[in-house]
């Protein structure tokens, strides 16, 4: 082997060192630095232990809280968090640790691949200050890759009673109706006094043989999704005073949110209780506000189950407003009324279905309503027939219905939709409406004790923000035998104006 031959072999043999150590390169090294390149895709996004972070101390002096979350990474790559702030600013009343550094607004914050963050929270109330929210609630927002990503944060405000559910009914689909007891005693009745604010979350229960009573004053907040559920045999009596009514809303206490529907679920009532009353309460921006319903049995002839008969509810003085369905749905039930008003719906105001006994006198339903979606339905719907296919063909009984000086009005062409069923002669209607000012298209003055007066406009003096006082100019008065008896039964209007003769239909009389 000739001296140019080794040469030869010796490059080439350094050649292929240097190349096989030059792919080993390539192909090890990228792989290694992978994870320190950072990832830029929109498509990558954070993941978290939670979407919200509760602080579920209850406060009785001025004090503070820190709650902490994780921030995951779960990519392959490193990311950078652009922006991580709180959606109110610096009038947040939460603090954020991030790193070590506490503050409200954070920048180009990384987090290693398949890594994670601890953020720490502390929110700083003064729970004994009556004009805080009761509920303080705010958002913490995380850009990333032009992607927008919350996690919410709510803390107790206010020094109150809390009632947040420890049981649940749960469903075949996989749901859940998460709810608590009013109290673990039976045949016990509970107070509720004015001296500090009522907060429920979930569902809370008044269960049978128990007796909730609220004074005069009281104020209950009701969470999203909340309600206040009435069980079969159990009762409610909510006493409020002029000046003094017992107050149901979402907890929302922004000024945003003074006027938006659907905050909370609904009072709902069940059968089996006589002594429910209602008076002097303002019910607001619920998903219904009312809901006293028969949910027992009905026979083949389309009767209820006679030993959870009677359902009486007495609602008096009482304003209904704001609801993004009904202000009042009854199914079968016994509802006695007098000076009430239920207003701005954005379906019926009042809707009654498979009959009952109802009385209302010196009531308005009026809706004019003007909020996001179309409203379609009339102010007030009767039915005594199924509106649902579990019930058939079948006709229930409308003992009666009676609208004594009453107002029915609004927007829309006809507020009033009588569905009623004659095909059974023994359950033929009973209805009446007596001195009442209705829109419909419908004759409602053809038959005895129908002095009513149809399509004339009241002139409320602002429905928009639920004024429905009766102008200085109005002059639909009757002073017949029944508006007089009707008056008698209501002396006082809703402002506390002594009713004179002739009588004023509707809650309120004339300025």
């Amino acid at each position: 082997m000739t001296p140019e031959i080794h040469k030869r072999l010796y490059r080439l043999s350094t050649y292929l060192v240097l190349f096989s150590l030059g792919l080993f390169s390539f192909i090890i090294i990228p792989s290694g630095c992978k994870k320190d390149k950072l990832i830029t895709d929109v498509s990558a996004k954070l993941s978290f232990n939670t979407d919200s972070v509760l602080f579920d101390t209850v406060f009785t002096t001025i004090g503070s809280a820190t709650r902490n979350f994780r921030v995951y990474n779960n990519s392959n790559q490193r990311i950078k968090i652009a922006d991580i702030r709180m959606e109110s600013g610096t009038n947040s009343p939460f603090i954020l640790n991030v790193d070590g550094i506490k503050g409200k607004t954070f920048s180009d914050i990384e987090i290693a691949a398949k890594d994670s963050i601890y953020i720490f929270v502390q929110v700083n109330v003064n729970p004994t200050n009556n004009n805080s929210p009761v509920i303080i609630s705010d958002n913490i927002v995380f850009t990333t890759n032009g992607n927008q990503q919350k996690v919410n944060l709510e803390a107790w405000g206010q020094d109150a009673y809390y009632h947040y559910p420890n049981k649940a009914i749960k469903f075949k689909d996989g749901g859940f109706l998460a709810y608590s007891l009013l109290s673990t005693q039976t045949n016990t009745t509970i107070t509720w006094t004015n001296d500090k604010p009522h907060v429920i979350y979930g569902w809370l229960v008044v269960d049978s043989t128990q007796q909730l009573i609220m004074n005069a004053g009281t104020r209950v907040f009701m969470h999203k999704n909340a309600g206040l559920w009435v069980y079969r045999y159990g009762s409610i009596n909510i006493n409020g005073s002029k000046g003094s009514e017992v107050i149901f809303q979402g907890t929302r206490r922004e000024e945003d949110y003074n006027d938006i529907p659907g905050q909370w679920d609904r009072i709902w009532i069940n059968e089996g209780s006589t002594n429910n009353k209602i008076n002097y309460a303002i019910i607001k921006n619920a998903f219904i506000g009312l809901q006293p319903e028969y949910t027992g049995s009905f026979d083949q002839n389309g009767d209820p189950n006679p030993s959870l008969r009677p359902n009486h509810l007495t609602l008096t003085n009482t304003k209904i407003q704001n609801c993004s369905l009904n202000g009042i749905y009854s199914v079968a039930y016994h509802i006695t009324a007098g000076n009430t008003l239920v207003s701005n719906c954005q379906e019926e105001c009042l809707k009654i279905v498979l009959g009952g006994t109802y009385s209302f006198r010196h009531c308005t339903f009026s809706n004019y309503w003007s909020k996001k979606g179309t409203r379609e339905k009339p102010c007030v719907t009767v039915s005594n027939n199924a509106d649902v296919p579990t019930y058939g063909n079948l006709v229930f009984k409308l003992d009666s219905l009676y609208f004594g000086s009453s107002i029915i009005y609004g927007k829309l062409g006809d507020e009033l939709a009588l569905n009623l069923s004659t095909a059974k002669p023994a359950k033929l209607p009973q209805y009446d409406f007596v001195n009442c000012i209705l829109k419909t298209g419908g004759n409602l003055n053809s038959a005895p004790h129908y002095t009513n007066n149809i399509n004339t406009d009241p002139g409320f003096i602002n429905p928009d923000v639920y004024n429905f006082e009766l102008p200085s100019t109005f002059s639909f008065m009757f002073s017949n035998t029944e508006s007089n008896a009707d008056a008698q039964k209501f002396l006082n209007d809703l402002n506390g104006k002594v009713r004179n003769s002739p009588h004023n239909p509707g809650v309120y009389v004339k300025n």
